[in-house]
């Protein structure tokens, strides 16, 4: 029996070596190439793929002959984009209230038409060169999954998404004035929690559904319901245990505190967030995903949310309150993953709408390679993925962007210009000249 096994195993094993042996490879000619990993740009170097997967980097000089050639010497070649906090699958309009919106939407739209539009909203990041997304939340009960899952098994295009399921929260969620009566609908949305071990069991329920990370809600603001220290030291060491990494949506700087001693490994917003608090973060290396936007989005915004032009006082010093967040986390050394959490219809796509962040983090003063290693190498690092994504280098996934133009000196126009988007080897875009 055990000969057989053997045998059997030997015939599997060999053809699969056979297979990878004649699968042709295909190579990419990048002028300039960034390296994620060391912030660098490279000149004229070589790219291999086969199948889905990178297979070296060399110089033009090793390009055999006859070979299938993808020529982007006229362009920047860049790893995939990362946009580390999404929700695709919930939106609203500018003059619309999230709590009376995210009713309608669980109660008036169902679970078909919601995935549906996500998935719209999905392959527009895709257009963008955003071949990766960590969506977290506001996804009804794993819609998220479903629709990462739909991707992956190519029933319909789209980014690769890091799915994480309903937001593990406090009492009422982020949803705030719902009656007592009618507190179940929440149930839709969030995964409330009401212990520590009830944390534990709502883990292992994600577990069970196949998420890809945890993400919870420290605080519910306006809702006045925290997470404790110790629901979240639950919560996150069952999902540590799981091999899953736990995120934290924090506005105040209390929940940031306690989200960071709990051992949580990010923090998204952070708005509010004490200075000692980003020195505790750098200690940790817990990452921050700071979601602005830049000035001439709040503008649209605000213009779509009928502002009067005497209420627009409040956009220059929440930016500049913001630039000064960013800067100090910066200036500690806390690890910085770009992160849109664009869900407002601004009447352009999602994907365009979520490049609105690069932006907002140059005109806080981040520089142009740090702004693409945010977005690539540490935003997979923070997914525990930087082997796999988020990098252009032997065995990394086949996620390769080409953008026109010069990143250094007119970044903003060059990163909105993607001329050639590949993701796991396949070209979903190709505009070269």
């Amino acid at each position: 029996m055990f000969k057989s096994l053997l045998f059997l195993f030997i015939i599997i094993f060999s053809s699969q070596t056979k297979l990878i042996a004649q699968q042709k490879s295909t190579y990419i000619k990048a002028g300039f190439l960034y390296d994620s990993k060391n912030n660098v740009l490279l000149k004229n170097k070589l790219i291999q793929i086969q199948g889905k997967k990178i297979v070296s980097i060399g110089e033009f000089k090793s390009l055999p002959k006859n070979s299938e050639v993808i020529d982007l010497t006229a362009y920047t070649v860049l790893p995939g984009l990362i946009d580390a906090h999404t929700h695709v699958l919930f939106s609203q309009e500018a003059n619309e209230d999230f709590a009376e919106h995210s009713i309608h939407s669980l109660t008036m739209e169902s679970d078909a038409l919601r995935v549906l539009r996500g998935s719209k909203r999905a392959k527009s990041y895709l257009e963008e060169g955003i071949t990766s997304i960590k969506d977290i939340g506001n996804s009804g009960l794993y819609l998220d999954v479903a629709l990462r899952d739909a991707i992956n098994e190519g029933t319909i295009e789209g980014p690769r998404i890091f799915a994480s399921g309903p937001i593990l929260a406090a009492n009422g969620g982020q949803v705030y004035g719902v009656l007592p009566k009618h507190q179940d609908i929440i149930d839709l949305e969030y995964r409330i929690i009401t212990s520590p071990e009830d944390g534990k069991n709502a883990v292992r329920e994600h577990v069970n559904q196949n998420v890809d990370i945890i993400k919870i809600c420290a605080d519910n603001i306006p809702n006045k319901t925290y997470l404790t220290i110790n629901e979240i030291k639950s919560i996150v060491s069952t999902a540590h245990f799981y091999n899953l990494k736990v995120t934290a949506h924090c506005v105040t700087n209390q929940s940031a505190w306690n989200a960071i001693e709990a051992g949580v490994d990010g923090i998204e917003h952070g708005f509010n967030m004490a200075d000692s608090t980003l020195v505790k973060m750098a200690e940790k290396q817990i990452f921050l995903v700071p979601t602005e936007n830049s000035k001439s989005y709040m503008y649209t915004y605000a213009k779509l949310a009928n502002y009067n032009e005497d209420e627009l006082e409040w956009i220059d010093d929440y930016f500049d309150r913001m630039k000064k967040r960013l800067q100090s986390a910066i200036n500690k050394g806390v690890p910085i993953v770009a992160g849109s959490d664009n869900y407002t219809d601004i009447k352009v796509s999602r994907g365009k709408s979520s490049k609105d962040m690069f932006r907002y983090y140059l005109e806080a003063g981040m520089k142009p390679l740090d702004i693409l290693q945010s977005s690539t190498y540490i935003s997979a690092f923070q997914l525990g993925k930087e082997n796999e994504i988020g990098c252009i280098k032997p065995a990394a996934n086949a996620d390769i962007i080409a953008v026109k133009g010069d990143v250094m000196n007119d970044f903003i126009s060059t990163i909105e210009n993607v001329v050639f988007v590949m993701k796991d080897g396949e070209i979903y875009t190709n505009k070269t000249d």
